[in-house]
């Protein structure tokens, strides 16, 4: 049974969300603080986290960047939250979540989008090809970035961002279209910010000026890439 980790300490929507992904078939373990969050982390084989970021004894943010970068996870994370400016986006991603979803949302929205998410780690293909595109490589088995030589560090929405790009290099992709395929939401409720904030900073990490903006309609990146 796929195990699901939330990490809410408002009760009355902690129930709620817990009863409807159990009613889907998802054993759900609930917890309402980070401390009981790490203990329950390390004690169940869990395969996605939903994390309130403003919690009582710290903030999420602080346990997402304990399951990165202490416990070298990369289980899917999300977090539920209503801090819902740019700027709490982009911070969200750059402490290592998966996606972030902004309250007030549909408990059947958020249902929707843990089944795709759930589909998305049971389908994942292990890629065995080179990507490369002038100095910047795609190693898509080891899911790393080079530049140079030198590897980039990119979060896994970053990276693969990068390759539906790569993937589509010449033509046209609409903000919809990457949506779906990144994030599997249509647009539902992922923040209207959230294509435009990770365009933004993968071409500040790559230093390319490849991936352009084509008004009203999309993203495209221009540069020639090969596959071996």
């Amino acid at each position: 049974m796929n195990t699901i980790l939330l990490l809410e300490d408002e009760a009355a929507l902690s129930r709620g969300i817990q009863f409807k992904l159990e009613k889907e078939g998802y054993r759900v373990i609930a917890c309402d603080s980070i401390r009981e969050a790490r203990l329950q982390f390390q004690a169940n084989p869990v395969r996605l986290i939903l994390c309130d970021i403003m919690l009582s004894d710290g903030s999420g943010l602080d346990f997402c960047k304990y399951i990165r970068e202490e416990l070298q996870s990369d289980v899917q994370f999300v977090f539920l939250t209503a801090m819902d400016t740019e700027l709490d986006i982009v911070i969200g991603y750059e402490t290592g979540a998966d996606d972030y979803i902004t309250k007030p949302f549909s408990l059947m929205v958020l249902v929707s989008k843990v089944n795709a998410l759930m589909r998305r780690i049971d389908n994942a293909k292990e890629y065995e090809s080179v990507m490369t595109c002038g100095e910047i490589e795609v190693n898509c088995r080891e899911m790393k970035v080079y530049k140079g030589g030198e590897e980039i560090a990119l979060s896994k929405k970053e990276l693969q961002l990068l390759v539906y790009l790569w993937e589509n290099a010449g033509r046209i992709v609409s903000k919809e279209n990457i949506l779906e395929h990144i994030w599997d939401v249509d647009g539902q409720f992922v923040d209207d910010n959230t294509v435009t904030v990770n365009i933004s900073r993968l071409k500040n990490k790559l230093g390319t000026e490849e991936i352009s903006n084509v008004r009203g309609l999309g993203y495209i990146w221009s540069g020639k890439v090969i596959r071996r």
